[in-house]
């Protein structure tokens, strides 16, 4: 993106996130405490996707935390690529020192877009992650790669915006949301999570990428291969594509949550190859 590099702020706004508890403690910007910091070791920065908030990484933190790393999971906007990119660029701006990047899902989108304009990213992870070309939007991906379950399980909303128009907000309907998202949870797990669901705006998927950073930042990815939302197919592509260093895990969409060791092991992988 068109976004041109500041000087670090000092702090940023702490934003709120309830939602996916599949565990206890953690909150939107869920960093590790100075004690229990490395101050050696990069920030990562976890950027959940469309569907999800925050708290779907929870686990995913916990290990971090444990092996020393800072941690920031800041709320996804989920209004539209541009504002989404811009928000998390404003994110990453109030960050001392290098970042290890990493996005879930439509989150890919968001970190590719957001990264470009930031010499503190080091790293960026895609784990079961859109990560587009210029021009490429997710449903380019999804339309070149069939088999997504998504389409059939979405439930189209209306809502207001401030200019007073009306906009789409989709949701994944909960009878849908195991069988297209979270096969490899319990139902009673991939009932919580279906209810506390956050919307994206139809829009954000049709929205084009500004950028493709990781033409230019080291990237792992990590392939879901039972995924029903987003094929293996397209997302072996799009790791190829970006000549990713790839791993492979047997997990639906929802890997954060299912399978969070996987997640934390690759990201701890690109920060140890990355910084030093």
């Amino acid at each position: 993106m068109a976004l041109h590099r500041h000087a670090k702020t000092a702090a940023v706004a702490v934003v709120a996130a309830a939602g996916i508890a599949t565990t206890a403690g953690t909150g939107a910007f869920a960093a590790a405490s100075p004690e229990a910091a490395d101050s050696a070791k990069p920030t990562v920065v976890l950027v959940h996707g469309a569907f999800a908030d925050s708290s779907s990484w929870n686990n995913v933190i916990k290990i971090l935390q444990q092996r020393g790393y800072p941690v920031v999971a800041p709320a996804n906007p989920l209004r539209g690529l541009p504002g989404d990119s811009a928000y998390l660029t404003s994110v990453l701006r109030s960050i001392h020192g290098p970042i290890v990047l990493v996005g879930h899902s439509y989150g890919g989108e968001v970190i590719t877009n957001a990264a470009e304009s930031d010499p503190d990213v080091k790293a960026l992870v895609y784990a079961a992650a859109i990560a587009p070309a210029k021009g490429e939007s997710a449903n380019d991906i999804l339309g070149a790669y069939p088999g997504s379950k998504l389409p059939d399980a979405l439930n189209p909303v209306p809502y207001p915006k401030p200019d007073g128009t009306t906009a789409t907000d989709l949701y994944i309907k909960p009878d849908k949301f195991r069988e297209a998202f979270a096969g490899d949870v319990p139902a009673s797990t991939a009932a919580v999570m279906a209810a506390t669901q956050r919307p994206v705006d139809a829009a954000s998927l049709a929205d084009k990428s500004e950028a493709e950073a990781w033409k230019t930042i080291p990237s792992w990815y990590l392939v879901t291969a039972h995924d029903e939302a987003i094929p293996p197919a397209a997302q072996r592509f799009m790791a190829k594509r970006a000549g990713a260093h790839t791993a492979e895990v047997n997990s639906a969409h929802d890997v954060a949550v299912s399978h969070p060791a996987d997640v934390a092991h690759l990201i701890i992988d690109a920060a140890n190859a990355t910084v030093r």
